[in-house]
């Protein structure tokens, strides 16, 4: 039997059949098609502007590895106008992250775009090793989605980013449809499927890859013999976005283009009144001054929480209460109703639980000053963003805990207020499901 013509140029031979249309094709209109169908989902949609600087989350992974390639690709052949960089995050997990972010680096190098990489480390005083010592496995992803996606925002805002381009793609949007469905989450199906979330917000995320499958994606990155990471994180397994990967993958077996069906299913959902009122009301952290749904950030509370030796605090489940003030520890509830606290120390060292700080270091204290619940009261975290040739110092981010603006602290404070993280995305600062 003589080989299939391919069905696009009918001159060369069929190398692939496309998981997403079934069409077979030969390399070189394959490749064609994918960098097309991008371009196309990024101009339909109005994903970008000329001039924006343009943060790639970057993990070394096939997703980020791809849409690093295509977006420098793209960039050049239709004239973006696009300051593009790479952003990582170093969760600190041996064996992993350490060897994936060798391979970011030389993405550094062949994409020819800077890399900035921001470390759990030294923005939160832990690393995802030392959580898991001090929590297990059974709700690991929970600290790491909440810090991942702070870590992101921050980082981004750090470099003077406009946007963040992640590299979800059709199956990851999916499987997000189906995890809310089965939690009842209402609020968060109604923008799982945006492709821009935060768009009101200074720093919104978009996902040029919504539509790209993900079986596409890796016949991509092979073809093109690109460089990418492909071990697995060694906490996934425990996730439990795994359950509903698997479900979409049979869907897809039975039928291919159930992935787009769910996704176009999601996008013509009609929410009512009663649904649109459950939608968190975006606020500012009163003591990190991140982006939260809640007087106190998810971030913050897991901090607390490690740091105080009650590893499981802020980890109940409250989904479906959202609009609802989160409830705390009752220590924490003490401590924060306490008519005066002179001061508030935490530090992060190694796995060891909550100690004093000793004032040796700027990047593994987090501390609240003055009076919880005083209008001076300021609280401080300090973020630092490496970079793959050396590292810079941020001045870290101040909000007052008592809930006074920054035009009401004195000049000191002020001063070290560094970059605010008021304009980071409010659609999604609670997901905890990140995928990078």
């Amino acid at each position: 039997m003589a080989p299939r013509s391919c069905i696009k140029c009918q001159s060369s031979k069929a190398m692939l059949k496309r998981p997403k249309t079934q069409e077979q094709v030969c390399r070189g209109c394959f490749f064609t098609l994918f960098e097309e169908e991008v371009h196309e989902t990024i101009v339909q949609t109005k994903l970008f502007k000329p001039g924006e600087r343009v943060a790639i989350a970057a993990s070394g992974g096939k997703d980020s590895t791809v849409l690093a390639h295509i977006m420098t690709t793209l960039n050049a052949r239709y004239g973006y106008g696009l300051d593009l960089f790479l952003l990582s995050i170093d969760e600190g997990i041996a064996g992993y992250r350490d060897d994936s972010l060798e391979t970011v680096k030389r993405n550094e190098l062949q994409y020819g775009i800077p890399l900035k990489v921001v470390s759990y480390k030294d923005l939160y005083g832990w690393t995802m090793d030392e959580i898991v010592a001090q929590i297990g496995t059974k709700n690991n992803c929970t600290f790491c989605g909440v810090f991942r996606r702070q870590a992101l925002d921050r980082g981004a805002v750090l470099a003077g980013a406009n946007k963040i381009a992640t590299g979800h793609n059709a199956d990851d949007v999916a499987e997000t449809v189906l995890l809310n469905i089965l939690r009842g989450d209402v609020p968060r199906l109604g923008r799982c499927a945006n492709i821009i979330t935060g768009e009101d917000s200074s720093l919104p995320r978009v996902k040029p890859f919504k539509y790209a499958y993900e079986k596409e994606i890796v016949l991509y990155a092979y073809y093109k013999k690109l460089d990418y990471f492909s071990t697995e994180c060694v906490y996934a397994p425990f996730a439990a976005r795994g359950f509903a990967r698997e479900f979409i993958k049979d869907l897809e077996a039975a039928r291919p283009m159930a992935i787009i069906d769910v996704i176009r299913s999601a996008e013509d959902f009609t929410f009512t009144s009663a649904s649109e009122d459950k939608l968190p009301q975006p606020r500012t952290c009163e003591r990190c001054g991140y982006i939260s749904s809640q007087p106190v950030c998810k971030a913050c509370v897991l901090l607390e929480g490690l740091n105080r030796g009650l590893p499981r605090l802020g980890v109940s489940r409250t989904r479906g209460r959202r609009g609802e003030k989160a409830g705390l520890h009752p220590d924490v509830e003490r401590v924060a109703t306490a008519q005066a606290v002179s001061a508030v120390k935490w530090t992060a060292s190694g796995a060891g639980g909550s100690k004093e700080a000793q004032g040796n270091s700027n990047h593994d204290t987090v501390e609240v000053a003055a009076q919880l619940g005083s209008s001076s009261s300021v609280a401080h975290v300090p973020a630092v963003v490496v970079s793959s040739t050396g590292q810079s110092e941020g001045d870290g981010v101040c909000a007052s805990a008592g809930g006074a603006s920054a035009a009401g602290l004195p000049e000191e404070a002020r001063a070290d207020l560094g970059p605010g993280l008021a304009g980071c995305s409010a659609a999604g600062a609670a997901d905890n499901d990140t995928v990078l």
